[in-house]
């Protein structure tokens, strides 16, 4: 029964003409063209032909067109294997090896092939390998995506479930509610019998409200399944294109031609809403659609570290080459001059490799030698070390738990770890706001009515501001009691009772509990329950409550777990005024064709069920910033309600209408003030004469024909939305996402600049800019737009570029000049005026006035806007830029950005499929930048500077040993000890610290977020640091070399009076270099569990460990080196004492260095350690919040921002009150 009851609601509602409810958009003019009179969709542009219903016909050329399969995978199978290898080999060590290896096959090698090709075959091979499986899970992705479901026609009448992959251009298709549409597709008709539907089209433009589509009046009667079984017809249109809000085609069908627009056009991965289905043609599909069109191929991205190795390697390989060349010369003036008296080599019996009478042909021979011979300067294992340890990093961002989402169970993922160290250095944020941002939930807060101010409730920037005021008033005020009355009736003066004294003394703000009632926050007793009705002003009190009630365009469900009404609406904001008209006692239970019914709870002492004729309703749109509904009340009157913004409800108010104006608008700035979004409400009663006048005008406009038919509602509707009489205001707060003014406000406090990019009109972007504290009460509001001018063509977009860069000029020189400290500046700035605004010749200005703004905020942008912009961020400010979103229409700035990061939302999962990182919550995105990205970006600098440093304390050796011995060529290393120094027994220490290594835990990252401004400004990783360490390689070189030589030497090495020979000498250096490099990262780490202390000792246990087992091993195997520690050198005490020596005098430098740094100039992290180490962050609580507030960088923006400049607000109150009172003590 209760199924059968809620088809037959459904039936009900369907059968409602909804286009009546509607005056701008939804209201079908007849669309009928004569064929002598139809646009031309021919030429360049409009070459698109669909035959409906006939799917087969475009298999074949000329209108063979895309599958609706999609990807966003970098690689496909066939491309792999070249695209793959070419990002390894951009690489210009791998090409530097790739060269060696090559050479390694000629006789000129100083080693074997295989000891040279391997290494590199495992390094790309591992690389390739860990490309192909990140490429696999975006495929996956894509394919949850690609095999959804959809129900297709397949002839006869009959539909059946396709995958998505598998719809092509002209399939009828049946979509359901809550179904997102698989193509673009041209609605046919809908469960409503005049073909309206309900499209959320958040994925793409980022609006929640919903928008109204409406088919064509001839496909109407195609409402089952059955009336398609002879459906045919033929679209021509617009080619594939990018833009969201422009269709041009026409439809022939039954041998009429009928116009096309975009108000029957429903575009893939938009959502069905609000009705039971619809039927629509596929028009585009694949990547031929509008959202696939806005989307950008996976691009190939390198962090700013890792680019700037290559230049490190270039230089690198510019020593290699010096030092080979200086090898070479020498080898080839060796062989001319020394060669013949070296009877013992037979001068007469040699190659062209060391023939005495061709010393360039040696020395060119040679030069190829040394340059293999000294490849250990450019350490091969050093891109497979980063590879292995950002896998690692990826592990840990992955199981990370506190950034968990317990409400959807997502995790943070990084879906590629190239970019690991980039969240470190990220300079702007560059956001979508829906389901970003927000979560779309409107909390009805407060509201004025008759001048009268009410609701108990604070916002949480007043509740912030009221509590650092009573902790700042405890502990550094002595106020004397003859001024706490004055404080407290200041306090009492401000919103209505919001703000209590604690103790006496300190402001305090009430919060109240989470309300159990969603959307409705409100608590003040004088309007609940109907206490209102003994009010002085009951009337004007029941007028407010009726316009909530009445001034929509909602639709009401039952809800039968509750016995009360849910409503479905257009924007999250009427949905809060329904339910608190509701909560009231104004509930809004019905709706027919014509009329709008509420049950009034209080007005008579009893429940009584009204009925509101609905004359004529005008919408909401951003230009005109207002909505309103004329109805006709049960006794007859002609009221015309109106809610819209205060700017311009004012301003349309009758003299008389004007009675509570002055206290509203007090009101208004306060709840602005307090982050709050406002609305102003009036009324106006209309004669009968009056608007039976006005009526046949606006039913004259509305049927018109033509492009100016909306510009001639607006003109109609103004006419009569004039002479209003104001009755209040409201004040919702619109619910961020949890933790997201927290979140921006922290990364504010760590130096980040961050821009919003929305599809939202302007009014609700700058409302979340206020709700987020990008902008804030009294912050100046630039406002770039496009001007209106007569002008066509070339003439108009001239102008209107003029007009824009003076508007750009003007604003600029108003931030250079002013003087004013905390004064901030924010940029405003539609799609329309952006469109200019990033054409070459403007988009310099544009960005030099962006940059210097304290926030940016993009409105009503494509996604190829966003892309755009943060193409412009990123190439004009030469910074790293973060692009975070959650829709389809954020996927271009996402693949543009050096960042991307996907929120895992509930719509869709389009967003994190095309990004880098993924998150759940926009709030986890503080962790991973400020936590994270400051670990990920000093790990990988010191890895790479440590890895650079002792390859060239290794490498520089091998040239001292080969000058020594005449540019022989000779290694003064057994070749087993150089394959294992990189492999073994110095990678673990380099790993663990670029895995492991925290200069300060996540806490402390968090309480000191300017530490983050330590990657952002490169300081680990500026050339300053990077040949700083290269001179510590280049001393430890000549230590390691010159202090061995010279003291092996000249003296016995043995008891018994024996030397060294070249096999001890070279097992003597080596054994300095790994306890030389180890100690050195041993002192290079701040942070130490059991698995540093182990691969850095147990590094050096491994050395011992593999010179007595090599020692062991057969002689044949082992050469010189067989029993050289247990009989040779393990037994003479200088080889323990150079060791030693060596290691210290190769670090004492770098002790020096840090000490004196530590001491005379500590950097944040140093000073922090410091504190922590002594405990002074538990003994002294002053001083650890003295240090805490000293690493914040100054912002404008934020929560903190936005605190500080309330409490500017409440200190000049409050010491205003102070001056007035001492004059009146005086007097």
């Amino acid at each position: 029964m209760a199924r059968a009851r809620a088809r037959a609601r459904e039936r009900e509602r369907e059968k409602l003409r909804w286009s009546k409810l509607y005056s701008f958009n939804c209201v079908r003019p007849s669309a009928q063209l004569d064929a002598d009179a139809s646009p031309s969709l021919q030429g360049s542009g409009f070459s698109r032909v669909v035959h409906c219903n006939q799917p087969h016909v475009h298999k074949k050329k000329p209108l063979k067109y895309p599958t609706n399969y999609i990807t966003t995978t970098k690689y496909n199978f066939l491309s792999f294997l070249p695209k793959a290898i070419f990002e390894q080999f951009r690489r210009v060590a791998n090409l530097y090896f790739l060269l060696t290896a090559a050479l390694s096959l000629t006789p000129i090698t100083p080693f074997t092939p295989v000891s040279m090709i391997a290494p590199l075959a495992f390094v790309v091979g591992l690389s390739m390998a860990k490309e192909a499986l990140e490429d696999w899970q975006r495929f996956m992705q894509d394919m949850e995506v690609n095999l959804r479901k959809v129900n297709t026609h397949k002839g006869e009448g009959k539909f059946g479930y396709s995958n998505w992959q598998k719809v092509l251009v002209g399939d009828v298709v049946k979509v359901e509610k809550d179904e997102f549409f698989p193509a673009d597709l041209l609605l046919l008709s809908s469960s409503y019998e005049d073909g309206i539907c309900y499209v959320e089209t958040m994925n793409l433009d980022g609006e929640t409200n919903l928008k109204v589509k409406r088919s064509l009046e001839v496909t109407l009667p195609l409402e089952d399944d059955e009336g398609f079984r002879d459906f045919a017809g033929m679209i021509r249109c617009e080619d594939p294109n990018p833009s969201l809000y422009t269709f041009v085609g026409n439809f022939e069908y039954e041998r009429q031609i009928y116009a096309l627009d975009p108000n029957q056009i429903l575009l893939r991965d938009s959502k069905l809403r609000n009705t039971s289905f619809v039927y629509g043609v596929v028009i585009f599909t694949g990547h031929d659609t509008k959202v696939m069109q806005n989307s950008t191929k996976s691009p190939s991205k390198r962090s700013r570290i890792e680019k700037k190795m290559d230049r490190i390697i270039y230089i690198l390989f510019s020593i290699l080459l010096l030092i080979s060349l200086i090898s070479s010369i020498g080898f080839a003036v060796k062989i001319k001059f020394g060669m013949p008296k070296w009877w013992y080599l037979q001068p007469n019996n040699t190659t062209d490799l060391y023939d005495p009478s061709k010393p360039v042909a040696a020395g060119i021979f040679h030069l190829v030698t040394a340059l293999i011979l000294y490849g250990y300067l450019i350490p091969i294992s050093l891109y497979i070390s980063i590879e292995f340890v950002k896998v690692l990093q990826a592990m840990f961002i992955n199981q990370d738990l506190q950034m968990y989402d317990e409400d959807s169970g997502n995790t943070a993922r990084a879906r590629t770890s190239n970019l690991n160290e980039e969240l470190g250095q990220v300079d702007t944020i560059l956001s979508d706001k829906t389901g970003t941002l927000t979560c779309n939930q409107m909390d009805f807060l407060k509201c004025s009515i008759a001048g009268v101010s009410y609701g108990m409730c604070s916002s949480a920037v007043e509740f912030a501001a009221a509590k650092l005021m009573a902790s700042e008033a405890s502990s550094g005020f002595d106020i004397s009691s003859s001024l706490q009355d004055s404080w407290d009736k200041q306090v009492s003066n401000f919103g209505s009772s919001e703000i209590v004294s604690i103790n006496g003394f300190s402001p305090m703000v009430k919060r109240g509990k989470k309300s159990a009632i969603k959307s409705f926050s409100f608590v003040d007793p004088r309007l609940m329950n109907g206490n209102w009705v003994s009010d002085a002003n009951a009337d004007t009190i029941l007028l407010f409550f009726r316009i909530l009630a009445l001034c929509h365009t909602a639709i009401p469900e039952p809800n039968e777990d509750t016995g009360r009404f849910n409503y479905e609406a257009e924007s999250p904001d009427e949905g809060a005024f329904l339910v608190a008209a509701r909560e009231f006692g104004f509930e809004f239970c019905k709706r027919t064709q014509s009329s709008v019914f509420v049950r009034e709870m209080h007005t008579y002492g009893c429940p009584i069920e009204r009925e509101f004729k609905i004359l004529n309703l005008l919408e909401f749109s951003s230009k005109r910033k207002r909505m309103s509904v004329v109805v006709r009340d049960e006794s007859g009157q002609i009221l015309l309600l109106c809610k819209g913004a205060d700017s311009i409800i004012l301003e349309r108010l009758s003299k008389h209408g004007r009675m509570f104006e002055d206290d509203t608008q007090k009101h208004l700035n306060e709840y602005g003030e307090s982050g709050l979004r406002t609305l102003a409400l009036a009324y106006r009663k209309l004669e009968e004469a009056e608007y039976s006048s006005w009526n046949s005008d606006f039913v004259k406009a509305k049927t018109s024909i033509g492009a100016d038919r909306d510009s001639k509602l607006e003109e109609v509707a103004d006419m009569i939305e004039r002479n209003l009489i104001l009755v209040g205001a409201t004040a919702v707060e619109d619910k961020l996402q949890k933790g997201v003014p927290q979140c921006i406000d922290k990364l504010a406090q760590a130096g980040l600049k961050i821009w919003v990019l929305t599809g939202d009109k302007m009014e609700t972007a700058i409302n979340i800019g206020f709700s987020c504290s990008l902008l804030r009460q009294g912050m100046k509001q630039i406002c770039i737009s496009t001007m209106n001018t007569e002008l066509i063509g070339e003439e108009a977009k001239k102008a209107i570029k003029e007009n824009m860069l003076i508007q750009i000029a003007k604003a600029s020189q108003a931030v250079m000049f002013e003087k004013d400290p905390h004064e901030a500046f924010a940029l405003i700035i539609d799609g329309k005026a952006l469109t200019y605004a990033l054409e070459d010749d403007m988009k310099e200005q544009f960005l030099n006035l962006a940059v210097v703004c304290a926030s940016v905020i993009c409105c009503r942008v494509s996604p190829m806007q966003k892309a755009q912009v943060t193409r412009l961020v990123k190439e004009g400010t030469g910074k790293t830029t973060l692009a975070i979103g959650d829709g389809a229409n954020d996927v271009g700035m996402i693949q543009e950005a050096d960042i991307g990061v996907g929120i895992s939302g509930v719509e869709g999962m389009q967003a994190v499929m095309a990004s880098d990182f993924s998150i759940a919550q926009f709030r986890f995105l503080e962790r991973l930048l400020v936590v994270h990205g400051h670990w990920c970006y000093k790990r990988i600098a010191q890895m790479i500077c440590y890895f650079f440093y002792k390859n060239i304390a290794f490498g520089l050796t091998l040239f001292y040993f080969e000058a020594y011995t005449g540019f022989s060529g000779q290694s003064i290393y057994n070749d087993w000890y150089m394959l294992l120094f990189n492999v073994i027994l110095t990678s673990l220490p380099v790993i663990s610290l670029g895995a492991f290594e925290q200069d300060v835990s996540s806490e402390v990252c968090l309480q000191f977020p300017a530490l983050y401004q330590q990657g952002s400004k490169n300081l680990f990783f500026d050339w300053f640091r990077i040949f700083g360490w290269m001179a510590n390689g280049l001393y430890s070189s000549l230590v390691i070399y010159f202090l061995t030589i010279n003291i092996l030497g000249v003296q016995a090495f043995r008891a018994g009076g024996q030397t060294t020979d070249m096999a001890a000498v070279g097992t003597v250096m080596f054994t300095a270099i790994i306890w030389t490099v180890n100690m050195q990262i041993a002192m290079k780490m701040s942070h130490f569990t059991w698995i540093q202390h182990l691969f850095v000792w147990g590094s050096i246990a491994t050395w011992y460990i593999f010179l007595l087992g090599y020692g062991y091993s057969s002689p044949l195997f082992s050469g010189a080196e067989f029993h050289i520690l247990i009989e040779f050198i393990g037994p003479a005490p200088i080889y323990w004492f150079v060791t030693l020596l060596v290691a210290a005098v190769c670090n004492l430098p770098y002790l020096a260095h840090i000490s004196y740094q530590r001491t005379f100039h500590p950097m944040d992290h140093h000073v922090i350690q410091e504190i922590k180490y002594l405990g002074k962050d538990v003994e002294d609580q002053r001083m650890w919040k003295r240090e805490k507030s000293k690493a914040k960088e100054r912002t404008k923006i934020g929560f903190s921002a936005r605190v500080d400049a309330k409490m500017r607000q409440l200190r000049g109150r409050w010491h205003k009150k102070v001056l007035t009172l001492n004059v009146e003590t005086v007097i």
